[in-house]
């Protein structure tokens, strides 16, 4: 068993695409036609980091409920948390990419950590060795 996505609303497809895949790294699983419950065209757009498992479902809102939770999802909290092999470079590349930093690097029990905003406005910690 494994969990096999999570989903992150965002407000559009090809900026959301453009950010997880350019700006973090991540790889573009999926990119397809596919209907809303309703009957609706939409897209399932499913990204990940290189070698993992677990992706993300890039997820348009759709109604006013949907356009209102884009970056609240976790209600302000840090929700996500992508795990690096080398802190610093990958912090230096972000930064220089644009990626808006929150929070100042700094050193915890689990290591070192900083937390940056998606393209939607959700909080990420960057997470590196102690």
């Amino acid at each position: 068993m494994h969990l096999e996505l999570v989903a992150i609303v965002v407000d559009e497809y090809d900026p959301a695409i453009e950010f997880f895949v350019a700006v973090l790294g991540f790889e573009l699983v999926e990119d397809g036609p596919s209907l809303t419950n309703d009957g609706r065209p939409k897209r399932w757009v499913v990204v990940r980091p290189p070698g993992a498992q677990t992706g993300i479902l890039l997820a348009r809102a759709d109604g006013d409920r949907q356009t209102d939770i884009v970056g609240g999802q976790i209600a302000g909290r840090v929700g996500f948390f992508l795990r690096v092999d080398d802190f610093q470079p990958e912090y230096a590349r972000l930064v220089s990419a644009g990626v808006e930093f929150v929070t100042q690097p700094r050193s915890e029990p689990y290591g070192r950590v900083a937390v940056f905003l998606d393209i939607a406005g959700n909080r990420w910690d960057l997470l590196g060795p102690r």
